[in-house]
């Protein structure tokens, strides 16, 4: 945490630098936190985000916690979301304090980020088991949450539902490489008690799922809550419980950030996401004849190699591929140069299959 050089009475009305910091931690500041304010504003963390105004959590004169519905200020460097330090007055945010993480996804309107959550140490990646495993969700969450800065983890939920437990914990592993599975029952109670552990005081977590995952049923099974849930449909499709993104602080210390479940699972991430996710891919690249291989169809490719020998699925590398087109896809969306460059390939490929 960096300590504010700005006068301290101001921004914490004359309570004790020690009992501010315990309360702010509480909050899930660390010292990666960028908290410096002006003088006459307060630090906050904001709760949930209301169109153009937000409640932020903030430490009142006599150290207790207070909860004020803030306005956005004119001129705010950048819309703040949920898990956002803010600077804030007289019920106005005044600015959006630096991010050390954030969970993003393009905007609908397919140019702009769309941030989803910041200032995260944990991503649970929340996946049900009870209809057995989704592979390609799972591998895209990981890729979202490599991409945030944030640890992810791996929380198998509706276990008491699942025929072969082991087997498709065992399939978990195999596809996020390097990333820890943690297998979870909201109803029996299995894997909570673990999860609590991981959720200590410090650290701030966001779960990160399909609608129908389990999520609001783990947060009710972690803290014995009572937050609205929603059945899944008989063709498999989940319901939004969550309808916006709220933190919740939790009694075992930590603090979790609750998102709407996702049903289109779009990609802007950068390649670091993608080599962590598929790090056994990244391995065997190393081996490929040329720098630039894109594994499909190119000389010497070593990961195309071990597809043949068997050492890596064909599954894994057609998943890597889409992942990889999204991302140019997106990218190119956003850079007009580079999707006319993509038409421009277009339009000759097109050409050389009509010759052909």
């Amino acid at each position: 945490m960096r300590e504010s050089t700005n006068d301290e009475s101001a921004a914490t009305g004359g309570v004790s630098s020690s009992r501010v910091e315990q309360f702010l931690r509480s909050l899930g500041l660390t010292d990666s936190d960028d908290v410096s304010v002006d003088a006459g504003t307060r630090l906050g963390r904001v709760s949930i985000v209301h169109g153009a105004n937000a409640d932020v959590i903030w430490c009142r004169d006599d150290g207790r916690e207070a909860l004020s519905n803030c306005h956005f200020a004119t001129n705010l460097n950048q819309r703040p979301v949920a898990g956002d330090w803010v600077a804030h007055y007289d019920d106005h945010i005044s600015k959006v304090l630096p991010r050390r993480s954030a969970l993003r996804r393009p905007d609908p309107n397919h140019r702009d980020v769309q941030i989803l959550a910041a200032n995260l140490d944990l991503v649970l990646l929340v996946v049900p088991i009870d209809r057995g495993l989704n592979i390609r969700m799972l591998e895209r969450f990981a890729v979202m949450a490599w991409d945030s800065g944030a640890r992810p983890i791996v929380v198998l939920t509706k276990s008491d539902g699942a025929d072969d437990v082991a087997a498709l914990r065992e399939e978990t592993q195999l596809s996020v490489p390097g990333v820890d599975v943690l297998t979870t029952s909201s109803l029996s109670g299995v894997g909570i008690d673990r999860l609590r552990e991981l959720l200590h005081e410090g650290v701030t977590a966001v779960m990160l799922g399909a609608s129908g995952a389990g999520k609001t049923s783990l947060l009710n099974a972690l803290e014995g809550t009572d937050e609205v849930t929603r059945s899944v449909s008989r063709s498999g499709e989940g319901r939004h419980a969550t309808t916006t993104r709220k933190l919740y602080r939790l009694t075992c210390g930590g603090v979790l950030l609750d998102i709407p479940g996702l049903r289109l699972l779009d990609l802007m991430v950068g390649q670091e996401g993608v080599d962590e996710t598929f790090s056994d891919i990244s391995a065997l690249a190393r081996d490929c004849r040329f720098a630039d291989c894109a594994h499909n169809g190119d000389e010497g490719c070593a990961v195309e190699a071990a597809v043949v020998s068997g050492v890596l699925s064909a599954r894994r590398l057609e998943n890597w591929r889409l992942i990889q087109s999204e991302m140019a896809h997106q990218e190119s969306r956003r850079d007009p140069e580079a999707m006319a460059a993509q038409r421009k390939r277009w339009r000759a490929n097109s050409k050389n299959s009509r010759k052909r």
